[in-house]
């Protein structure tokens, strides 16, 4: 570290040096501009220099391709090329120390939530819940907290679902109506959300946001790189994941004000997943997240294909931009690049909106905010080339790279204690127990009755207390049938 960290990232040169100040890195940014343009690799470079900077990275790899960022890049006449263009003096190829991060478990540690710690808003909007279903979801995890009931997996929920059904008029007197119709509808969206593999990222242990923020031995930012190729088959899932960890940042995280550099930064790839169709109350959320957490030193960078797919309150408060090449074909894409080059400072020099249209791969056009605050003057610039390696790790070196780093051992074997599920298993088994034991005092009476007949009367005694524990019995196996019915979830058909 030092020397060039010191002075700024550098992201490239156009008539002169576009460098990131460290000190406003998190007034968050924007990284924008069509599939081949380039983005990828600027999200790299931007990586890069925050670890060596000493700040950890979190990002995710939505194509499969960023992995390589753990492993040194290759010489190639086209990196020396452009290192000679830009005039990067220390250029060396490198890796980052890098953690890899997989909700499947498969190309990295798990990453986990539980039920509580995710939320009744954010899981409202993962289930896709109209307004009466989410109040419905709201009065059940009241309801956990009341009875003490721990919501950690999806099981834990669903239990807790089964017996506000059963449950429901006490509980429509206490909380408010339970419909039994949306009952059945969470749990139906639970079933789905199953079978995308949601039930995956709920349960124990749940991440541990301080292994988000480690520094390697040499000072150097760890880049925490979550395997999003398979997650990005249910976009909703992704966009919830990544909200979930900035919402859980922003309430954990201590106020730092403006630091040196910042804590963290996050890169949020395929940015616009967030915004399609997400409710208004849970829009007012992030923009309160994305308003606030830079006072908890936290960076956060968006990326995305056009920029306009940011709300405007939020793209407001995106004080580095780097712009790739838009195409311009249709009326709707022309309007879209003249909204983009009226965003940015204006350059005499240079005409924005065709040079948007006409920026070649590794081009962008980019302002960053000065040390005060104040964003540049918009420049065409040559991006730098990675350190690293441009595509991704084979399977042996990420191997290497899962089996060398520290947090392995916490996060990639499950575990499972005693919560809601159980604990509704065991108040269920009360009353089955009960009706067993009463059926078997009938039965012992019964064959004492055999075995000493007295009279007539003691034997009419003797057929009705056999027929009062053969209705035990019976009511027994009934009410046991029931319950585990609720217990499975298959009461709402």
């Amino acid at each position: 570290m030092g020397g060039q960290a010191d002075a700024g990232i550098l992201i490239g040169r156009g008539a002169w040096e576009q460098r990131l100040p460290l000190a406003t890195a998190n007034r968050h940014g924007l990284i924008a501009g069509a599939t081949g343009t380039g983005k990828t690799v600027t999200l790299q470079v931007l990586a890069e220099g925050f670890s060596r900077a000493g700040v950890p990275v979190f990002m995710a790899d939505v194509k499969g391709d960023l992995s390589g960022i753990s492993q040194p890049g290759r010489p190639h006449a086209k990196v020396d090329e452009r290192v000679a263009r830009i005039g990067i003096a220390d250029h060396a190829f490198e890796g980052c120390p890098t953690i890899f991060w997989d909700l499947f478990g498969q190309q990295g540690h798990p990453i986990r939530t539980t039920v509580s710690e995710m939320g009744p808003l954010l899981l409202a909007n993962l289930l896709q819940l109209n307004e009466t279903q989410e109040g419905v979801l709201n009065v059940v995890f009241e309801v956990a907290d009341d009875e003490g009931l721990l919501l950690l997996d999806l099981k834990d929920l669903r239990s807790l679902l089964t017996f506000a059904a059963e449950n429901a008029r006490d509980l429509s007197a206490r909380y408010g109506r339970v419909a039994l119709g949306s009952v059945g509808a969470i749990q139906r969206q639970l079933l789905m959300l199953d079978q995308q593999g949601g039930d995956r990222f709920f349960g124990e242990p749940a991440l541990d946001l301080a292994d988000l923020m480690r520094t390697a031995p040499d000072g150097r930012g760890v880049v925490n790189v979550l395997a999003a190729d398979r997650l990005m088959q249910s976009p909703r899932l992704y966009a919830t994941l990544l909200l979930w960890l900035l919402a859980e940042l922003f309430e954990e995280l201590p106020e730092v004000g403006d630091p040196d550099k910042p804590v963290l930064v996050f890169f949020f790839d395929e940015a616009h997943l967030l915004f399609d169709h997400a409710p208004r109350a849970l829009m007012e959320q992030v923009e309160q997240v994305v308003r606030l957490i830079r006072s908890k030193g936290v960076g956060v960078y968006f990326v995305t294909q056009n920029p306009l797919d940011i709300p405007a309150e939020i793209a407001g408060q995106l004080g580095h931009r780097v712009q790739h090449a838009l195409r311009a074909f249709t009326l709707r894409e022309r309007k879209a690049v003249q909204a983009v080059a009226e965003s940015f400072r204006i350059n005499p020099a240079l005409d924005v909106a065709a040079a948007i249209t006409e920026l070649g791969v590794g081009e962008a056009l980019v302002s960053t905010l000065d040390g005060e605050g104040i964003p540049g003057v918009v420049d065409r610039t040559l991006v730098c080339p990675p350190r690293s390696r441009i595509g991704p790790a084979d399977a042996q070196e990420r191997q290497r790279e899962l089996a060398a780093d520290p947090v392995g051992p916490r996060y990639d074997t499950g575990v499972d204690r005693q919560s809601a599920y159980e604990e509704l298993q065991r108040r269920a088994e009360r009353p089955r127990r009960s009706a067993r034991d009463e059926a078997e005092r009938g039965a012992g009476r019964q064959r004492e009755n055999r075995e000493s007949p007295r009279s007539r009367r003691a034997g009419r005694q003797a057929v009705g207390e056999a027929f009062a524990s053969s209705m035990a019995r019976a009511v027994g196996s009934q009410l046991g049938r029931s319950l585990t019915r609720g217990l499975l979830g298959s009461l709402f058909r």
